[in-house]
């Protein structure tokens, strides 16, 4: 897709990431490069991110799919946060906790998926 943009001099680039939820409503909103991807989707009201722990993943409500041409491109999740996406609801193999993904200039354009619910 594009290319990240710098906001000003000193400051992150920002990169534009894509989402669809559940019931096929689409947007995209920028997340800043460094910031997890959690918090950069709750600073933008993206639906269905809820993240209750504020992203000390413990709850696992800010799980997402991630587009499977994305996938490989992420680092592997650790064992904890697999390990509370497979007790969740949902899991699926593209499954992530997007408190668990830091935004890198590589990512812009990702695509992700919202789950129907996240309790």
């Amino acid at each position: 897709m594009g290319r990240a943009i710098a906001i000003s001099r000193g400051r992150p680039p920002l990169v534009q990431i894509h989402y669809r939820t559940h019931d096929g409503r689409s947007g995209a909103f920028e997340a800043k490069v460094g910031q997890s991807l959690m918090a950069a989707a709750k600073s933008a009201n993206v639906p269905g991110i809820i993240a209750e722990c504020g992203g000390s993943m413990v709850c696992g409500t800010c799980h997402v799919f991630i587009d499977e041409t994305w996938f490989a491109k992420l680092p592997t999740a650790e064992p904890m946060e697999t390990d509370l996406i497979d007790y969740g609801l949902y899991p699926r193999p593209t499954s992530r906790l997007s408190c668990q993904i830091t935004v890198t200039e590589a990512m812009d354009g990702l695509l992700l998926e919202i789950p129907p619910s996240q309790h």
